[in-house]
């Protein structure tokens, strides 16, 4: 807190012995009084005093409010807790650590990896690239790491380099090294152009890390705030290549099944009912209603996804994280209709493949000798299935297709569902509910998927106008 409540009182002289000589010595002590508590510093030489003293003054004039917890003015109070980059990044992934996801974690880690070169105070014994990197994503930034202990070997010498030789936090209200860091994220490793949406996600958290910095008044103002800085364009609209039409998606489900027959239904799940790979991962048997006939609709009742996060991220060390849906509370559920192919392909796949201690439908299944045995329940790795569906897209594919951008990823599978959805004319905000997005960010996504949008205006304005309507080019 500040107040304006302060009284400065004059030098008073102190005569003493110096300890170790025994001669005759004075010091000047001065005392000064903010909101009723009583400050006072000691100095060796009454110029040094009177200096001090002046500029409490001065600052009282000019109307400066004063710090209740240090006694001093504003400026020098900031002066006085002023840390450098390196001290307030690491208290900063700290205070984030125990409530941010592992995913988040990294992503934190991983832009203040990529800012803090630039916020060198130094270059004397700067450490190689590589190495500085590895310190700072795989020690200084990762808070469980930290503390469990001293940094490798390897990087003792990087770390204690860093920890002397980063710019003090002030420094960053000057708007070109602010600029220079936001030039440093919109690029990538290698020096191309990064995508727009890491662009943003990263300047998020540096923003964000600099937001700590005002709420802990060791900045004035937010750096961002003094630069006019324009971000990439973000396009989040899907490429109307890379989404397969129902034939071709045929296509690459037998493609997988003639190679890796265990995750057909993985991916069946994809396309026919629009999951996220994560999701798929934490479907569980009981999750899946079965038709009451053959040939007829059933349903999923998702309550999560299994993500995989990396050694070291997450609380307990695991390599995945089970998790609440994407944009809703964990303890939320959605529901999403299984069409008759996919409700075959589930029970054939259950039948066939028995789900694992806990219930999961999709775990890791290869034993000795590539033979399929039950698991623990340990997910899919994302390497793993990610391979099958490379060799699907050369077995199914033509050599021309293969080199395009259909269905480049698995990803795209759930593009291809949603699309088809759409346009079968199911109304957006019933895909938004199944797909679990909002309806702005569905239109935004698949606007450029609507195939035929535009024939059905034409028609219909004809047939408004009683004109003979243009051909349906569908």
């Amino acid at each position: 807190m500040t107040t304006f409540d302060v009284r400065i009182w004059g030098i008073q002289e102190h005569k003493g012995k110096d300890r170790k000589t025994g001669k005759p010595r004075s010091t000047w002590r001065l005392r000064w009084v903010v909101a009723g508590k009583t400050f006072g510093d000691s100095f060796q030489t009454r110029a040094l005093a009177e200096s001090f003293r002046s500029r409490l003054i001065v600052a009282q004039r000019e109307g400066v409010a004063f710090d209740e917890s240090c006694g001093l003015p504003e400026p020098m109070a900031r002066e006085l807790k002023t840390r450098s980059w390196y001290q307030h990044a690491t208290e900063y992934v700290d205070m984030k650590w125990p409530h941010a996801s592992p995913n988040h974690r990294k992503g934190i880690a991983e832009t203040l990896a990529t800012v803090t070169p630039v916020l060198l105070s130094s270059d004397r014994g700067v450490p190689d690239e590589k190495t500085m990197r590895a310190a700072l994503y795989g020690y200084v930034f990762n808070a469980s790491v930290r503390a469990a202990g001293p940094p490798p070997a390897a990087l003792t010498s990087a770390v204690t380099w860093l920890q002397a030789n980063t710019v003090n936090l002030s420094v960053l209200t000057d708007a070109a090294l602010v600029r220079k860091v936001l030039d440093t994220l919109a690029l990538r490793m290698d020096g191309k152009p990064a995508s727009a949406a890491t662009v943003t996600r990263k300047r998020a958290v540096f923003s964000n890390a600099l937001r700590y910095a005002v709420e802990l008044r060791l900045l004035d103002v937010h750096p961002l705030s003094l630069v006019s800085w324009t971000a990439p364009k973000k396009d989040e609209g899907v490429d109307r290549a890379v989404v397969a039409n129902p034939k071709q998606a045929v296509a690459l489900l037998a493609a997988v099944a003639a190679d890796s027959p265990e995750l057909e239904a993985f991916f069946g799940c994809m396309y026919y009912a629009g999951l996220r790979p994560e999701e798929v991962l934490h479907l569980a048997d009981d999750e899946f209603e079965r038709p009451p006939k053959p040939g007829e609709w059933g349903w999923l009742h998702l309550t999560g996804a299994t993500v995989a996060v990396g050694q070291g991220w997450s609380n307990d060390d695991q390599v995945t994280e089970h998790r609440g849906l994407k944009h809703r509370a964990k303890t939320a559920t959605r529901s999403v209709p299984v069409a008759p192919p996919l409700a075959e392909l589930l029970t054939r796949h259950i039948a066939k493949y028995e789900p694992a201690d806990n219930g999961r439908l999709f775990v890791t299944r290869r034993g000795p000798g590539g033979r399929y045995v039950p698991t623990a329940g340990q997910p899919i790795p994302n390497n793993a299935y990610t391979t099958a569906w490379r060799k699907a897209r050369k077995r199914a594919l033509t050599p021309a297709q293969a080199r395009s951008p259909l269905a480049r990823r698995p990803y795209d599978l759930r593009h291809a569902c949603l699309s088809t959805w759409l346009n079968a004319g199911v109304p957006a905000t019933q895909v938004a509910e199944w797909a679990g997005n909002s309806v702005k960010v569905l239109l935004d996504v698949y606007a450029k998927c609507l195939d035929g949008g535009t024939a059905a205006a034409l028609h219909r304005i004809g047939l408004a106008l009683g004109l003979q309507p243009p051909p349906d080019p569908r």
